[in-house]
């Protein structure tokens, strides 16, 4: 009894560091495109070099989920948790990967005049964040409901994505000289789709979690 109230109190504080990593990802996705809006190129620079911080994070969860694992030895429930942990972490650091190249990209553009008043990417980046933090809930909260639910979001913004490509492709095709600064805010907008899809990943673990059963629970954009 001692063993399993000792690893149930290490896999607690995997999960606490989950959510930690969680919040340095969606601080970096809000940071980048405030460098983005304000032609912030310090803040975009810190986000970058932040991102290690990131990866450090992911390298540690990881390895004490593999002590967890080689000193514990996990029953098939517990270990279910843990291998969705090594999922999680690897998801989690590469939307911070996305918001690291959202970064990049503002550094790019660097203060060349707006092509347009930036409205539906902040819009995709708040529902992404938003989407990010109900995942984690329901990781914590070992809820697959909520994470089948979750992913439905996910068509929001795509549906974003496809307007802000239009948008963006008849600036190109009304005048060429936009086409780079067009094809910049769609690698931005790229990012952030990619980091939903990123999310529904993380969603398909949960369920994972509970139902011992992986089963994709939202369109594939590989």
């Amino acid at each position: 009894m001692e063993i399993r109230t000792e690893f149930h109190k290490r896999l607690r504080q995997i999960q606490d560091e989950i959510l930690v990593m969680g919040s340095m990802v969606s601080k970096a996705i809000l940071r980048s495109i405030d460098a983005l809006k304000n032609r912030d190129l310090e803040l975009a620079r810190q986000i970058i070099a932040e991102d290690k911080k990131i990866n450090q994070k992911r390298f540690e969860i990881e390895e004490s989920c593999v002590e967890l694992i080689a000193t514990q030895q996990p029953m098939a429930g517990d270990l279910r948790t843990i291998i969705a942990v090594l999922n999680i972490v690897t998801e989690l650091e590469r939307i911070g990967d996305h918001a690291e190249g959202i970064a990049r990209i503002a550094i790019m553009i660097g203060d060349e005049p707006p092509l347009k008043p930036l409205i539906d990417i902040p819009r995709m980046a708040e529902q992404a964040v938003d989407m990010l933090h109900l995942s984690l809930d329901a990781f914590i909260n070992h809820d697959a409901e909520a994470a089948r639910k979750i992913s439905a979001e996910d068509d929001t913004i795509d549906q974003l994505y496809d307007q802000v490509f239009r948008e963006l492709l008849t600036f190109m095709l009304e005048d060429p000289r936009t086409i780079t600064r067009a094809t910049r805010l769609i690698w931005v907008a790229h990012n952030l789709e990619r980091s939903a899809d990123r999310v529904t990943n993380i969603c398909e673990r949960v369920v994972f979690i509970v139902t011992g059963k992986m089963e994709e629970i939202g369109a594939s954009k590989y």
